[in-house]
């Protein structure tokens, strides 16, 4: 495809803090309001689930400031219909938590194809030692997933793998519990519940080692806030790697949260020796935001992760495993596992992917091992329905040989509905 990209663009607004400012301000006493959520398909899916229960949330549209009408802790209605998270993992997994101590209610939820068959028993066991009463197809595991508000005990809960999704699901049925509640995890995983919570007037403590520790005392009655969502690092990614790899390309990011349980991706590419830059650093609603001015720079090192960095950028291994197709040696990513439950076998589709274009890539039961330094050429490539491949092979076929095509693109918009748009322009700057 060839092309350099400049300018400046700004990525849409964080998703996992747009789910979670909707659902705790549903869950809040009094008015919330949201500047800079993100209007994609994720976070109107949660909405929509938020509506059917009662909640009155304003129409999501891109700059607009959504107001939401909180009903307090124990103010969700049983809905008339069946609950649909779409294709969204985190809609589904919170709001299990949300539902778990909504006493004598009943709440079926369901999702699209692929949500369908991602595990939900990670979620539904540790809210089952609670107390709740969660069952659904494989013994719980899949959804469709039928809930049955219960009273819900304290519990002290390790988790197996460091997943904010989980803890999420958990702090949010601790709120309701009957006595404190702690979540152990192995490694810290992203913090925007406990920060947001905090700002919404939780009564929760966060300790232990690198405050894998959490803690919720319940009891304390949330108030509706103001929220000003930052852009999403997730997204902000694809940017900074194609700034990295492709010939003449300068860019700034703005207004990119810069959360430290998120922002592994730039420890990443610094370590590759990426020309990276953090600039007009700030905070906003508790959460650290700043720009991003990346420089393209030759020669790229190769790079290692694995499961002690994971956490902090799961969501970016595929447009890292693009990277590292342009660092002269090779990469491997380990203690990646997680990937091959998301809305695709992200392991597995990023490898074939790749390998198409002339990439070479093997695949391992948790990671990839990349050759870097080998010419990629243009072919058929298909996202396979999932947002973040997508983006990673518009990335990647820009520095390929030849032309490529794409079947299935539009599922960017399940996270970046105008990334297509922002990639046009970007290239066409001067």
């Amino acid at each position: 495809m060839g092309g350099k990209l400049n300018g400046k663009v700004k990525v849409p607004g964080d998703k996992s803090i747009s789910h979670r400012a909707l659902l705790f301000g549903a869950i809040a006493e009094g008015k919330t309001t949201i500047e800079g959520i993100l209007p994609s398909e994720d976070p109107l899916s949660t909405a929509e689930c938020l509506r059917a229960m009662g909640v009155k949330i304003s129409p999501i549209k891109k700059g607009e400031i959504v107001e939401i009408d909180g009903v307090g802790l124990n103010g969700l209605k049983e809905p008339e219909e069946i609950l649909n998270c779409g294709n969204s993992g985190t809609t589904m997994r919170l709001i299990l938590g949300l539902l778990a101590g909504q006493k004598n209610h009943h709440f079926i939820l369901t999702g699209d194809k692929s949500l369908r068959n991602r595990p939900m028993k990670r979620i539904g066991q540790p809210l089952t030692l609670m107390g709740a009463k969660v069952s659904g197809r494989s013994h719980g595991n899949y959804a469709p997933l039928s809930v049955t508000g219960n009273i819900l005990r304290g519990a002290v809960i390790g988790t197996p793998v460091a997943s904010a999704q989980i803890k999420s699901a958990i702090l949010l049925a601790a709120l309701n519990a009957e006595g404190s509640t702690t979540v152990i995890e192995p490694a810290q995983s992203r913090d925007h519940s406990e920060r947001m919570l905090k700002a919404f007037g939780a009564d929760l403590e966060v300790g232990g080692e690198m405050g894998r520790h959490i803690t919720v005392h319940p009891g304390k009655t949330l108030k509706g806030q103001s929220i000003v969502v930052p852009g999403d690092i997730s997204s902000a990614a694809f940017w900074l790697v194609a700034g990295s790899i492709i010939p003449g390309s300068e860019l700034i990011i703005e207004n990119v949260g810069l959360n430290p349980t998120r922002t592994g991706i730039i420890d990443v590419l610094k370590r590759m020796e990426a020309n990276i830059k953090l600039i007009n650093i700030r905070d906003v609603a508790g959460e650290p935001v700043g720009d991003i001015q990346v420089i393209y720079k030759k020669n790229l090192k190769p790079f290692e992760i694995n499961e002690e960095i994971m956490p902090r950028l799961v969501d970016e291994v595929p447009i890292l495993s693009v990277a590292a197709c342009f660092c002269k040696g090779i990469s491997k990513i380990q203690g990646a596992k997680e990937l091959r439950i998301k809305e695709t076998d992200r392991l597995e589709v990023m490898a074939r992917q790749l390998t198409k274009m002339g990439a070479k890539v093997d695949e391992h039961p948790d990671g990839l091992t990349i050759c870097g330094g080998n010419d990629l050429h243009g072919c058929e490539l298909d996202s396979e329905t999932d947002h973040r491949v997508a983006m990673s092979l518009a990335i990647a076929s820009i520095m390929a040989t030849g032309n490529s095509t794409m079947q299935n693109s539009n599922a960017s918009a399940v996270s970046y509905p105008e990334f297509w748009d922002d990639l046009e322009r970007l290239r066409k700057r001067k």
